[in-house]
């Protein structure tokens, strides 16, 4: 590649971790409460990135700001006992963590979940030190595709964003990367490389880390 990459961003949910279908069970079961339709391909494409006050309150206009956080909160509940028992890193991150960590490439996390979430996975990976930031919505930023979490890592780690590389699971992530001026690898956890074709920031398309076989090349500084 001729533009070095100095910096890592990863998603955290379907990319540090293969957890969408659980965050898709727990959607489903919040919908059947409130007797709404629930789709997954379509849902999975049209939120995926977003916060959840972003997703709810398109559902439900007339609520108040305080009620569309509680109903978060339940989904968020659900997920929570769904998945913990699951904690799992993709295959092959680690090992990619450790070879940014030995050119000392900084590494950053860009993720919408809520802070319980994402204490829910990194502390039980025992990954939250090896980060440099954790940007999420809940110190201000809107949730994807909105570019805002990305320069946020990238400003933090002190790296140009055309520096930096986005690992993403989903097509509202890959785009905020490249509203951010960043490359994205897409990580296949949940959906194809054609998902992807439109994408013109898109390097690679692997399923687990393992399958990027050493390809980057590290330049710290």
């Amino acid at each position: 590649m001729s533009v070095p990459i100095r910096g890592l961003i990863f998603d955290m949910d379907g990319t540090i971790v293969d957890n969408m279908r659980y965050h898709d069970d727990a959607w489903e079961a919040w919908h059947a409460k409130y007797a709404l339709p629930f789709d997954r391909p379509s849902f999975f494409g049209r939120t995926a990135g977003r916060t959840n006050p972003e997703i709810i309150s398109e559902m439900f206009p007339d609520l108040s700001s305080e009620e569309i956080v509680a109903r978060g909160m339940e989904k968020e509940a659900l997920y929570v006992e769904l998945y913990r028992p699951h904690v799992r890193a993709v295959s092959g991150l680690t090992d990619l963590m450790a070879r940014a960590e030995a050119a000392d490439v900084p590494m950053a996390v860009g993720t919408a979940a809520p802070n319980d979430n994402i204490a829910v996975v990194l502390d039980t990976l025992a990954l939250r030190a090896r980060f440099r930031t954790i940007v999420s919505p809940s110190q201000g930023f809107r949730g994807k595709p909105h570019p805002d979490m990305f320069l946020a890592a990238a400003e933090r780690m002190g790296v140009a964003p055309a520096e930096c590389v986005v690992f993403e699971d989903a097509p509202l992530g890959v785009e905020a990367a490249r509203r951010a001026g960043m490359r994205a690898v897409a990580m296949l956890t949940m959906l194809k490389t054609p998902d992807f074709a439109a994408f013109d920031n898109v390097i690679a398309a692997v399923p687990t880390f393992a399958d990027l076989d050493g390809r980057f090349a590290f330049r710290a500084g």
